[in-house]
This record gives structure tokens, C-alpha cells and sequence, in this order.
């Protein structure tokens, strides 16, 4: 049924093929177009090679009315409907059937070799399209059978990219660095804490400090004076005194 649904469509046409009556096959040689009566044919007329699904159809009308004198339906070439005979390309052994599926032999001859060649490469190039449609076929079927691919996330899912080319902070870049309040660094070689622990002095407090220096000294403790506060005497009088000998020791 469905190859009567598809539509026919002319894939060679020959204005002029002769037909034979062809003996019995002698031997499993193969036929031999030099045991027919060649310039006797049994019939002359027009051949077309129609397509219809996968099987093509050889069609024998006449020239002038167009009526079919014989067809013969082809699902297989190389093969049993159509054989070239052994001792020539212009000649070929078709069988041929009818409605009611009765079969018989015929000889189809061709007078020029070009038209033998493009009866045998029509022939060819529709088997041809027939094995590539039914691979791809196959392969439709194959891919409709497997379950289709789930390429979404899931609930949760989560994907770690990598991101190449990024240079890494360097960790010994804090050195360069100045350090606070504008003092220099260390010369090499010296014992030195962490940043953290060196103190943060201002300028101006550096400054008083090395011009005050004797500030940072802790002031010394005042002790009970037996001999008496000389502080009290006027400029150089504790001089004179001692030099006199007022202060005996």
C-alpha cells in the first residue's frame, strides 16, 4: 500500500529498443546475444524507467500511441529481472510480468551503446538513493528510540569554572611598601619585630626628643640632707664655702 501512494516519476527514456525471442539458457555461463536473431526483432519500440518508491518499473510502449507492449518491475539491480549477456554491453535479458504475475524472458537490445549506457546507470544511481534512504531511516529510528539528552542543572547543582591567566597578589610586595610615619627601614642584617610592634613616633615628637634628651633620664629621688639645702646660697657662695672651709667633711 504504500508503494502505490508514492508518486512515479521518469527517470530514462528511450525513443527506439528492439525486443527478442531468446532460447532457453544453455548452460550457468550466462546468455549470449550472438545466439538471437538480431536482425529479426520481435518488437521495436519506445522504453521508459519509472520510479515509484523503491522499485523501478521498465516500461516497453509504442512509438506512436503510447500503448504498453510490456513492462517488468525491478526491486534489485544487479539481479534476476535484468542480466547483461556475456558477449556484448548493448544487450540484456529482462523478465517480464504481468498483472495476473506470469513472468517470461525476453532479450532488449539497444542500438547505440550510449543509450545501453544510460539504461544501465539510471538503473544504478535509483538503487543507489534506495540504500541511502533506507540508512537514514535506520539511523531516525535509532535516534527516536534512545531517550534525549538532560542537559539541564538539577536542584542544587553547581559548576566550579577555572579561570586561567590571573597572576597571584605577591606576597612580598608588602616590603616595598614604605612603612609608617616616614621612618626608613632597617638596614639588612638587623634584628627587627613585625611591623606591628614598631612604634609610630610623629615627626615633631622625634625632633623634641633628640633635642630634650635629658628628659627621658627619670629624675632622681630626693634624699633627706643632714648638711643642709645649698641650693638656697646665691651663685658660687657653695664654691667659697667649701674653698674656705666653712664645710668641714
Amino acid at each position: 500500500m504504500a508503494e502505490d501512494s508514492s508518486y512515479e516519476s521518469v527517470i530514462c527514456v528511450k525513443p527506439e529498443v528492439h525486443v527478442y525471442r531468446i532460447p532457453p539458457r544453455a548452460s550457468n555461463r550466462g546468455y549470449r546475444a550472438a545466439d538471437w536473431k538480431l536482425d529479426e526483432p520481435a518488437w521495436t519500440g519506445r522504453m521508459k524507467i519509472l520510479s515509484k518508491g523503491k522499485v523501478a518499473f521498465i516500461k516497453l510502449e509504442d512509438k506512436n500511441s503510447g500503448e504498453l507492449f510490456a513492462q517488468a518491475p525491478v526491486d534489485q539491480y544487479p539481479g534476476c529481472v535484468v542480466e547483461a549477456v556475456t558477449d556484448s554491453s548493448r544487450y540484456f535479458v529482462v523478465r517480464i510480468q504481468d498483472d495476473n504475475g506470469r513472468h517470461a524472458f525476453i532479450g532488449l537490445g539497444f542500438a547505440d551503446r550510449g543509450d545501453s549506457f544510460d539504461f544501465n546507470v539510471a538503473l544504478q544511481d535509483h538503487f543507489k538513493w534506495v540504500k541511502q534512504e533506507s540508512e537514514l531511516a535506520k539511523q531516525e529510528a535509532s535516534q527516536s528510540v534512545a531517550p534525549p539528552l538532560d542537559l539541564g542543572f538539577k536542584e542544587g547543582q553547581t559548576i566550579k569554572i577555572s579561570i586561567g591567566n590571573i597572576k597571584k597578589k605577591d606576597a612580598g610586595g608588602a616590603k616595598s611598601r614604605p612603612m609608617a610615619g616616614g621612618l626608613l627601614p632597617p638596614p639588612p642584617g638587623a634584628k627587627t619585630g613585625s611591623p606591628q610592634s614598631l612604634p609610630v613616633t610623629q615627626p615633631n615628637t622625634v625632633e623634641s626628643s633628640l633635642l630634650d634628651f635629658g628628659s627621658l633620664a627619670p629624675a632622681a629621688q630626693p634624699t633627706p640632707d643632714i648638711w643642709g639645702d645649698f641650693t638656697s646660697a646665691p651663685d658660687g657662695s657653695s664654691k667659697d664655702a667649701v674653698q674656705s672651709g666653712w664645710v668641714q667633711f
